[in-house]
């Protein structure tokens, strides 16, 4: 055994020579089995994996490494092949269009067919974008200017629109293939949707290149809005003399004064920005530009001036009354002109699109009108007085005289909110104007004066009221107008407040009365009754009856000929009313040559002079003393009165020289004889029945007068 051992152990040495000299002849598995012991095959296994598993990486970066040489070495070839290749002729934009045109052709006869095929992205597409990025580039740098060369123009809008085509047919495309695709997930597909979105992202970065250029076009041409007719200091534009002889329609209009080469330009680029889906872009800067325009135009040409209802609340009566009469020509320059400019010259910039047309026209002049209705409303909600009754009838009549016109300039959904606007405002102003008017009861109540007027003249309480009254009254119609809407929306607030049965009687009653008399021609009645009533009461002040029955005469006729000579407060008060004043005044005058003159015939009377048929001179001297102190005393007193209607002054004097001097002249001619001639009949017949008469014409003038 110990001999095999040896045997064995000496034949270990070669074996191992062999494996390190030959190792490729020979398998490892087959070595292992060679060895002495375990422990030397499980170490040599591990190692057989590990070189096994390394070996196969090796292959297969190798693999890796082969493969990217060969696509490198491919792509060099590629590059060298082109740049072997004689350099093509760049192409035209002209033909390249025409390429494009033909290829949306094609396209729009598969969507007409309904036919579904894959789509091929031509190569002209490319240097399509490429021309077109290259032209708009001109225009960014200056090298080409909007306007300069109409060809150009006209090429960048005609680019703009294939360019819009085409992203319309490739985003239909793509959205009518997105199903198909996540169907069908082929490789070839793909790769067929990849290339589509990086064209269309292509082509969308041009169109946007392109839009934004065209919509700052746009917004230019806006704002060059100059009128070759330059205004004058009234905001009237001068028309220029011309040799030519022009219709009203070629006229250039004074607003909103583009040129029509400017209008069409403005048309070109509305129509293509419309066209390629920028609608909303395009008519923001559309509306953005003619509103601040037509504010500018509103303040330059026409004076007028934006304020905030804060501001009016602040501003003194007198600085807003001479703002009212430029708010009202605003008003009817904007209505009868500006906005039907407005609306054709949208017309003309948005001519095809109908519904833009009107959204846009109703939005600007909707902003415009709610402005100036902004400032009637601020008027309203002003302090009332007196003197701004006339200023507020002015804005209500404005209202309401616009309101027919703009129906026809707005769509009806648009006008419908500007009319309800318009609506209130011009209802604020009325019920403003109602209460003012209705505030002339408390200023006749508040007049409790008690110092007389001097010498019975008409009281300022009876001009200021009638002067009031016969202004207002030119607004007749309008008052009518507001007092019945004033009138409804009270009856709409007294019926919903419950009523007592009595209540209701007398309501019914009084309604029944009136049911013939309008509310302002009740109101104005009110008025007057108040102004008697006030006057009768302040007549008692005198402590003469005469001079109280001169003041009623005064202030009486001062009013009946106010109304006489209005014919607006003459049709309200009515003739019968007229009369009834005319008869009062005729009672005044007659209590007055009662109280004053009764006295003076009474010492021109015979009755008692006579005693059995004889004239009893020391009566008789009586009675001329009488007479002489009781004449001088009414010619010093009553000179001093005033009676400042002529027709009134000359029908009280005729009256009473009617009165006196007749029955003067006959107790002088029947009784001067008896007295002795010479100093008695000097002392006590010291006026002649002329002398009366001049006396007379000094009365009621308001001048002291000495006897003559």
């Amino acid at each position: 055994m110990e001999q095999n051992l040896n045997d064995n152990s000496s034949s270990l040495p070669p074996k191992e020579e062999n494996i390190n000299t030959d190792h490729t002849t020979h398998s490892p598995v087959v070595e292992s089995e060679d060895k002495p012991d375990g422990e030397t095959e499980k170490a040599t296994d591990s190692e057989q994996v590990l070189e096994k598993e390394e070996s196969k990486a090796e292959e297969e970066n190798e693999k890796k490494e082969e493969e990217k040489e060969q696509e490198q070495e491919q792509e060099k070839v590629e590059e060298e092949t082109v740049e072997t290749q004689p350099e093509s002729p760049a192409p035209s934009l002209e033909k390249v269009t025409e390429e494009i045109d033909q290829f949306i052709l094609r396209l729009q006869k598969h969507v007409d067919a309904k036919e579904s095929t894959s789509l091929e992205i031509p190569n002209f597409i490319h240097a399509f974008l490429h021309l077109v990025e290259h032209k708009i580039e001109k225009y960014d740098t200056g090298e080409t200017k909007w306007g300069q060369t109409i060809e150009d123009d006209s090429s960048l809008l005609e680019c703009a629109n294939r360019i819009s085509r085409l992203m319309n047919h490739f985003i239909e495309y793509s959205r009518s293939h997105t199903q198909e695709q996540q169907e069908d997930e082929e490789k070839e597909k793909e790769k067929e949707m990849g290339g589509l979105d990086f064209v269309i992202n292509g082509i969308s970065v041009i169109q946007q290149r392109v839009i934004s250029f065209l919509e700052d076009e746009f917004r230019t041409l806006m704002e060059e809005f100059r009128n070759p007719n330059k205004p004058d200091s009234k905001g009237k534009q001068q028309v220029a003399d011309s040799s030519e002889s022009e219709t009203p329609e070629e006229t250039i209009p004074e607003f909103p004064g583009f040129a029509e080469e400017t209008i069409a330009n403005l048309n070109k680029i509305a129509k293509q920005m419309i066209a390629s889906g920028y609608e909303n872009e395009c008519c923001q800067v559309y509306a953005v530009s003619r509103r601040h325009a037509f504010e500018d135009g509103m303040y330059k040409l026409l004076g007028y001036e934006k304020f905030s209802i804060d501001e009016v609340q602040r501003m003194q009566w007198e600085a807003l009354e001479r703002e009212i009469p430029t708010w009202i020509n605003t008003w009817k320059e904007c209505t009868s002109v500006w906005f039907p400019a407005e609306r054709k010259l949208v017309e003309m910039v948005f001519g095809d699109e109908a519904e833009t047309v009107l959204s846009l026209m109703g939005n600007i002049s909707r902003t415009i009108v709610i402005q100036l209705l902004n400032f009637g409303e601020s008027i309203a909600m002003t302090k009332r007085a007196g003197e701004k009754l006339f200023k507020l009838l002015d804005m209500y009549e404005t209202l309401r005289d616009a309101i027919p016109i703009m129906e026809n300039l707005f769509p009806d959904d648009i006008m419908g909110e500007i009319k309800a606007e318009t609506t209130s405002a011009k209802c604020r102003l009325g019920e403003a104007a109602v209460l003012i008017f209705c505030d002339l009861e408390n200023s006749i109540k508040s007049e409790t004066g008690r110092t007389p007027v001097a010498g019975g003249a008409v009281h300022p309480l009876t001009r200021y009221i009638m002067n009031y009254l016969r202004l207002a009254c030119e607004y007749k119609d309008t008052l009518e107008e507001v007092f019945k809407e004033h009138s409804k929306i009270e009856r709409a607030d007294s019926t919903s407040r419950p009523r007592h049965e009595s209540e209701e009687s007398k309501a019914k009653s009084e309604s029944k009365q009136k049911e013939d008399v309008s509310p302002f021609a009740a109101q104005l009645m009110r008025v007057m009754e108040l102004l008697d009533s006030n006057l009768e009461g302040k007549a008692k002040l005198y402590k003469e009856v005469a001079l109280s029955c001169i003041f009623m005469m005064n202030n009486g006729r001062y009013i009946v000929q106010k109304i006489k000579g209005s014919a607006e407060i003459y049709q309200v008060m009515g003739e019968t009313w007229c009369r009834k004043r005319s008869t009062e005044l005729r009672t005044y005058h007659k209590n007055y040559q009662v109280e004053t003159w009764s006295k003076i015939l009474s010492c021109l009377s015979p009755k008692g002079l006579s005693d059995h048929g004889k004239v009893q001179k020391p009566v008789l001297k009586e009675r001329f003393k009488g007479f002489n102190a009781a004449f001088e005393e009414i010619h010093k007193t009553q000179s001093m009165w005033v009676v400042s209607d002529e027709q009134l002054q000359s029908e009280l004097r005729v009256s009473i020289s009617a009165l006196v001097i007749p029955a003067y002249r006959s107790f002088l001619g029947r009784f001067s004889q008896i007295l002795d001639p010479g100093r008695q009949t000097e002392k006590y017949i010291k006026y002649q029945a002329e002398d009366i008469e001049t006396y007379i014409d000094d009365l009621f003038d308001g001048n002291p007068h000495t006897r003559r």
